[in-house]
């Protein structure tokens, strides 16, 4: 029962408010302007974080959760926390960081912690078997029992709209405005 409850906070809640803080992180940017401010380098900082959970997140959507799974996990949590801080330090050097905006960075701080961290009580035996204790599987199979249809179409279609879509006209906009900049200065 336990299992149950925590595979629906994860898919149900974890999952959804993860994406839907990531489109507000978006907003938040585009109402600062970052395209004028902080531009080009920042706006690749995101697309750094959105590929340092997307691996991740395919991983746990796709394949068999054991040892390998878990560490590619771990990694890419460790590689976004890092970024993260990157990302705010030079944000913050370069514009407001609005109290709205932090909150947000909080959520998309915590949601792929939380959300490892159940996946790793749900497979208990090859996370500890990541620390030397039992068998670790380092295999990389597709699973055996797919998630349904319908929820991987809707986190594809979650991770599309909340985050591939306005984080690819994030770029694109502020190289335009770096492209105008270069010819105005020329």
């Amino acid at each position: 029962m336990t299992d149950i409850l925590l595979e629906h906070f994860l898919t149900y809640l974890v999952v959804p408010v993860w994406l839907l803080a990531g489109l507000a992180d978006y907003f938040c940017h585009r109402a600062s302007h970052i395209e004028r401010t902080s531009g080009v380098a920042e706006s690749l900082l995101h697309l750094l974080q959105f590929g340092e959970v997307g691996v991740p997140l395919l991983a746990a959507l796709f394949l068999e959760i054991n040892a390998a799974v878990l560490l590619i996990m771990l990694v890419g949590l460790v590689l976004h926390q890092a970024t993260a801080m990157w990302d705010v330090r030079y944000a913050n050097a370069t514009r407001r960081v609005t109290p709205i905006e932090q909150h947000v960075h909080g959520v998309l701080e915590m949601a792929p912690a939380v959300a490892t961290a159940v996946v790793a009580i749900l497979h208990w035996p090859q996370f500890v078997a990541l620390l030397g204790i039992g068998d670790a599987d380092f295999a990389l199979q597709l699973k055996h029992s797919p998630l349904p249809g319908w929820y991987l179409g809707a986190v594809m279609l979650g991770v599309t709209l909340c985050g591939a879509l306005p984080y690819g006209e994030e770029l694109l906009r502020t190289l335009r405005t770096r492209q105008i900049r270069a010819r105005l200065a020329a």
